[in-house]
């Protein structure tokens, strides 16, 4: 009688983890392997679009952006804002519109946005990955430059059919985080240098470490 009780509930715990299965609750949710997405990153070298940004503090802003890898990007503020964020290959500027101020300056290889700008993704790199999880429809990764892994991270969220970069989530050394929805991305489109010109700096105050 207590072996005939033993096999009735394990039949029933079969039959609950076949039912699971059946409604569609995985195991493992399904994600882009990292070769697929390096493979998607390095299809493109130029890409525009639209954004709307998210603060931690509640604020949102609107913008669009412009990429040419290796190195450059644009993302430029709507009104009231009056703020541009510039790569030019070198160094990332950001120019308040409402100061007289010079552009802080930051070079571009102590940031997270040189991992998607580089002229070689290779997101297979040792300790760059530091987050891979899928839940079906999309994937996200959180990825750092293993030679300075104090200075932030860049959470990247695709969508996984078709494979398309829907959001950045810029997570600074601060401690801030920064949510950035990319709409209507474009790719292959012509863009001029002057774009990715940071006004009011000296362009070669850093190497370029593409």
């Amino acid at each position: 009688m207590v072996n005939s009780n033993l096999n009735v509930r394990h039949m029933l715990r079969l039959t609950l983890v076949a039912l699971l299965l059946m409604t569609g609750v995985p195991a493992f949710a399904d994600k882009l392997s990292l070769d697929q997405i390096s493979e998607y990153l390095n299809g493109f070298r130029t890409a525009t679009g639209t954004f709307t940004q998210l603060n931690d503090d509640g604020s949102k802003a609107t913008g669009t952006y412009a990429i040419r890898r290796p190195g450059r990007a644009r993302f430029e503020y709507d009104a009231p804002m009056d703020a541009v964020v510039v790569s030019n290959g070198a160094t990332v500027g950001i120019v308040d519109g409402k100061s007289n101020t010079r552009p802080h300056a930051y070079p571009l290889y102590i940031t997270p946005l040189k991992i998607i700008l580089a002229r070689k993704v290779r997101l297979n790199r040792a300790k760059m990955i530091i987050g891979h999880m899928g839940d079906g429809t999309t994937t996200t990764i959180r990825a750092q430059d293993p030679l300075f892994p104090n200075y932030g991270t860049i959470d990247l969220v695709f969508s996984n059919s078709p494979v398309k970069l829907k959001k950045l989530v810029v997570n600074e050394a601060s401690g801030n985080r920064i949510t950035m929805i990319l709409n209507d991305l474009t790719t292959g489109v012509r863009l001029a240098d002057k774009l990715f010109e940071i006004p009011g700096l000296d362009t070669n105050r850093f190497n370029n470490q593409n």
